[in-house]
């Protein structure tokens, strides 16, 4: 729905969930709605800008498909808010410059406050 705003929230570190999140928050912001997804804990560790091993980019480029980090590229672009669980980066070890542009870090109180829990998808 155009206008829309949908949050969604990546609860496992599963490349398949995060295709899909990443296809559905595409999908609403080329219809125009504002985007956010959130990803919590362990799935923080698939908004890195590194190449990952079940990252599957041959096999998706040879079917004409982008792969996470292009996905991740394209949803930054999109204007698509991407939020790493600020508790998922301490799990991971990760720090924010190992992250995709345009990535910040955010909780889940912050990320419900701001956006509330009506249209709400979890992956």
């Amino acid at each position: 729905m155009p206008g829309m705003q949908l949050t969604i929230l990546l609860v496992a570190e599963d490349v398949t969930r995060a295709r899909a999140a990443l296809s559905v928050a595409l999908a609403q912001a080329a219809l125009g709605g504002r985007v956010s997804l959130y990803a919590h804990e362990r799935a923080v560790a698939l908004l890195a800008s590194s190449l990952r091993a079940d990252d599957d980019s041959a096999g998706l480029a040879a079917a004409g498909l982008p792969d996470r980090l292009s996905m991740l590229a394209m949803a930054d672009d999109s204007g698509v808010a991407l939020i790493a669980c600020q508790t998922g980066l301490a799990m991971q070890g990760l720090a924010m410059a190992d992250l995709a542009s345009g990535v910040v870090a955010g909780g889940l109180v912050g990320l419900l406050a701001d956006r509330g829990a009506e249209n709400l998808l979890v992956f």
